[in-house]
């Protein structure tokens, strides 16, 4: 066989051959012509891989199709479908199978559709039966030809048949030798042309009718005919019929819901619409669907037409409300990402009740299947109502299905064991929400049945728990209210006699504490480590004995702590409530007789004794019984917790850092100690809370115990940051100036000011602006030490005692401490004080050489632990992460520079809590200075760099406020 030569005129054309075994496919051809133009009989069939030679003759749709329609060459089919190698004649005589032609066809069918999509304006030929690809010419159809099945019945039988209209002309196919050359989508070889049709129409309903005038059906097989065939045919096709009728139907839809309960599983909804008397599921793809009628010998056919978008719309509104489709056949609904180890049986139940109202008003029903259980749909509530007594709280609540009320007390074992259907009195079953078995749980759980619901009065955060919740309204007297907000409880004066002030936050847990002594609570105060717990606990013993004093009376407490603890708290009550008649009952030598305690305000012994004296104090009456680190106790089984359980108090108090230290199970004693009953039975507790808590990291219960243990628990924390640092917490002190302080710096302060006024009224403030800031400059100075500015001095400074007093405590705790300050001068007067009391410091400030060696002394060595530095000098490169304290002497006019001094400790590294304290002379420059640095913060942050530039951007206004 001769080669087609390149460099000679050459033509490609696409050839429509049928082949003997795969039925029609589309080849490509390269045709020589001749010299006068025409197509000579040199051809070869073109590859991706030979069409390079002919590029001269081909554009890029050529190498598009050439690249399709290599898929349908028998060579490659063979490949994809028999993997051994194999000859072409042996594969189609020995292997190939009808089976294989059905797998093989529609793929093929795929090609060729991509194929006659890309054909137009190319040149196509039908390929002649010896081979040659040129044979006859063919032409596509230039639009699409309609198909109508006829249907035509009388007495005997029914006969079908199709007509096909090409540009409104009906054609004629029968006998014609006309070929279906593809079945999915149609394709049909007529004469010279190729025809498509309309509406996904199969070339095998065209195929019996090539050569045939019609099929004949019996009349005795006729209904199953019409179900199996002509309905089908009907939903998808356009039908004309004599002897029956079509009446193609147009009607409003209303959406259906129907619930499926699927027990042990996922409960599902399948969505259905109904058109007029006609039912049809969501998915199943139709846009028309059939319904036949027969009455007597005549059959109706009705053409529903479906309302596709509205229907998706339908959908979309069910997705948007948390339903999603499942992936099985029938595309039913499922409630989307509900908790996977809730059970998912009722879920669909409970979210047909929940947007039960909203559905209603969108036009949906719900339907259930007859001869089964009767579920009740509508929104469910619960009313309750909690009245407060001396002891305890009365429950009256009414539970709301729908329309029914039923006494909450009905549902209270459903709930205790999670029972989710309950009967109501038609028979119909309502089903408990989910959220109704975590929310009232743990209230029934702790409530008693005496006819009605009654909860302990220390089960007060179950009441407010429900009060916060939105499953429930709650009416209380204005009496127990408060009690729901104890954050705002009111201020409880101090004692007479306390030696000191309470910080903000302390005060409001010695408010706290009278709080649990009013209303006969026991407590655990809970305050990080360093923040105080002793001293708000002196407070209320110093307030307890005054009041009982007031009262005529004499009360004596026990106070049980770790022996090395005994020292900090005589140290911390001689400073601060001196009145209190203290005895430690502790070494050998201690008193036998139970009657020595009433001559003493306080007790105080260590977990130890009290477990050796047991018998000793549990046979004495105390006010108080207070137990400090009261993780001491929280082993249930020791002997520890069981001596502290058999002593007699009228009251009860636990103060810890940590409360939780290795496990949920440490709470349970500790709070049993102070509110016996409040966490149940430990067994109970710990299938409630620590197993769901601890293993499965459940967040609700952990939110429950929390809301049920927090007016018991007052914790305070130091603010978190960064997760790489530790917490830093930083502390206003506001110190009082002394008298003598005080007078000088107010003489000072008016000179200034009088200078300034005048200044503004002879219009020379301008030139004296840095006089008025040197006085400011003097002003800070006296508000730390009037020393500073006056060698001669010698009064005292309220600053200088409350630094050195706050400092003693920190070193008392052993740690170490940064003091920052800008002046020299007053780290000079520090310098002074720690020579005198013999206390170890490192110093560094501009004029200091071998600040390496400073610092690694201060990081290292055990014995330093105060380390005074000029901001200046301290501003940069150094890393002191060995500090846990910074105190800051005085404020600086921009607080970028505070925080670079707080940074020094605040770094990668650090692993303590760090806490910063700023000391700040009360009704002074320095006060002023505070309120003026947030008023410019955003300045600051942006341009200020230095303290003169912060100097410069004040204004008349601001200095005579600074002065004022």
């Amino acid at each position: 066989m001769l080669r087609v030569d390149s460099s000679k005129p050459c033509q490609i054309i696409y050839a429509v051959a049928r082949h003997e075994y795969l039925s029609y496919v589309i080849e490509p051809h390269i045709v020589q012509l001749n010299p006068n133009g025409e197509f000579s009989l040199t051809h070869q069939r073109l590859f991706s891989n030979t069409a390079k030679e002919f590029s001269s003759c081909l554009d890029e749709v050529d190498l598009k199709l050439i690249k399709i329609l290599e898929d349908l060459e028998q060579g490659n089919i063979i490949k994809k479908y028999y993997k051994k190698p194999v000859r072409p004649f042996e594969f189609f005589s020995k292997i190939f199978n009808e089976q294989l032609f059905d797998a093989i066809r529609p793929k093929m069918e795929k090609k060729m559709a991509e194929a006659l999509a890309l054909l137009p304006g190319k040149q196509i030929y039908q390929m002649s039966k010896e081979g040659y690809p040129a044979g006859k010419q063919l032409f596509l159809a230039t639009e699409v030809a309609t198909v109508l099945f006829h249907f035509r019945r009388d007495e005997e039988e029914i006969r079908y048949f199709p007509t096909i209209k090409y540009q409104g002309h009906r054609i004629e196919f029968m006998f014609k030798n006309a070929e279906i050359i593809c079945n999915h989508p149609a394709w049909m070889m007529l004469d010279d042309t190729l025809y498509y049709f309309e509406k996904e129409i199969e070339g095998k309903k065209l195929v019996p009718f090539l050569n045939k005038r019609y099929i004949a059906i019996p009349r005795a097989s006729e209904q199953s005919y019409f179900e199996k065939f002509v309905a089908p045919l009907i939903e998808k096709h356009s039908v004309y019929a004599e002897g029956f009728t079509i009446n193609t139907e147009k009607y409003d839809a209303s959406p259906v819901l129907k619930p499926i309960y699927v027990p042990g599983g996922t409960s599902q909804i399948q969505l259905c619409f109904r058109y007029a008397g006609y039912t049809f599921p969501y998915g199943d793809g139709r846009h028309v669907s059939v319904r036949i009628d027969k009455n007597g010998d005549d059959y109706v056919f009705h053409r529903i037409k479906r309302s596709v978008t509205w229907e998706k719309g339908k959908l979309q509104m069910l997705e948007g409300m948390g339903l999603h489709i499942t992936s099985s056949l029938f595309q039913n609904l499922e409630v989307v990402g509900s908790d996977a180890e809730a059970d998912q049986s009722f879920s669909v139940f409970e979210w047909l009740n929940q947007h039960h109202d909203e559905l209603i008003a969108a036009g949906f029903e719900i339907d259930q299947p007859d001869g089964q259980k009767k579920y009740l749909f509508g929104s469910s509530k619960i009313d309750l109502e909690v009245t407060e007594h001396n002891d305890w709280f009365d429950i009256y609540a009414v539970v709301h299905f729908g329309p029914y009320k039923i006494p909450f007390l009905e549902l209270r074992n459903h709930i205790l064991n999670r029972k989710k259907e309950f009967v109501l009195p038609s028979g119909e079953i309502a089903v408990i929400p989910d959220k109704w078995f975590s929310q009232y749980g743990n209230l029934l759980h702790f409530s008693e049945n005496h006819e009605g619901l009654k909860l302990k009065k220390h089960h007060i955060g179950l009441v407010t728990d429900l009060a916060e919740g939105d499953l429930a309204s709650i009416t209380m007297n204005r009496k127990l209210q408060k009690l729901t907000e104890f954050e705002e409880m009111a201020d409880v004066p101090m004692p007479v006699n306390f030696k000191g002030s309470l910080r903000h936050y302390q005060q409001a847990g010695y408010n706290w504490f009278h709080f649990l002594k009013q209303y006969h609570f026991g407590g655990c105060l809970a305050d990080d480590m360093g923040l105080g717990k002793t001293i708000q606990t002196l407070a209320l013993l110093q307030k307890n004995k005054e009041d009982n004093e007031a009262a005529g009376g004499k009360s004596t407490s026990l106070l049980i702590m770790p022996t090395s603890l005994i020292y900090n708290w005589i140290n911390e009550a001689r400073k601060f409530t001196p009145d209190i008649k203290m005895m430690v009952h502790t070494g050998a030598f201690r008193y036998k007789n139970p009657e020595v305690f009433a001559n003493y305000d306080v007790v105080i012994t260590t977990y130890g004794i009290s477990r050796i004296d047991i018998e000793l104090f549990k046979a004495f009456f105390f006010d108080y019984v207070i137990l400090d680190e009261s993780q001491n106790i929280k082993n249930p089984s020791s002997k520890s917790y069981q001596s502290v359980k058999q002593l007699k108090s009228k009251h009860k108090l636990i103060l810890s850092g940590t409360p939780v230290e290795n496990s949920v199970n440490d709470l349970w004693t500790q709070m049993s100690f102070i509110n016996p009953g409040l966490l149940g039975s430990q067994q109970f507790f710990i299938n409630e809370f620590v197993t769901p808590i601890e293993k499965k990291k459940d967040e609700e219960k952990a939110r429950k115990l929390q809301a049920i243990i927090k007016p018991f628990v007052l914790r305070r924390t130091k603010e978190q940051v960064a997760t790489e640092l530790p917490p830093k917490t930083e502390h206003l002190f506001y110190c009082q100036m002394s008298d003598e302080q005080s007078s000088v710096y107010e003489q000072v302060k008016s000179e200034y000011r009088n200078e300034l006024l005048k200044s503004l009224e002879d219009g020379t403030f301008a030139q004296t602006q840095m006089q008025v800031l040197q006085g400011l400059i003097k002003l800070r100075q006296i508000a730390n030490h009037p020393s500073m500015i006056d060698d001669a001095y010698e009064g005292d400074s309220g600053k200088f005692e409350n630094v050195t007093h706050t400092l003693t405590n920190v070193l008392d705790g052993g740690h170490k401490v940064l003091i920052f300050s800008q002046f020299v001068k007053q780290l000079q007067i520090y310098r002074q004080h720690f020579e005198d009391n013999k206390i170890t410091y490192t110093y560094l400030d501009g004029s200091t050489q071998n600040r390496g060696e400073i610092v690694k002394r201060f990081q290292e060595d055990e014995k330093t632990k105060v380390f005074l530095i000029s901001i200046k000098a301290g501003g940069v490169g150094l890393n002191l992460t060995e500090a846990d304290y910074v105190f800051i002497l005085d404020p600086w006019w921009n607080p970028a520079v505070e925080q670079q001094a707080i940074d020094r400790t605040h770094r990668i590294g650090q692993t303590k809590n760090v806490f910063i304290y700023k000391f700040i002379t009360k009704d002074s420059v320095e006060e002023k200075i505070l309120a003026l640095q947030q008023r410019k913060l955003s300045v600051a942050r942006a341009l200020i760099t230095t303290e003169e530039s912060f100097i410069k951007t004040l204004t008349a206004e601001d200095i005579r406020d600074i002065l004022a």
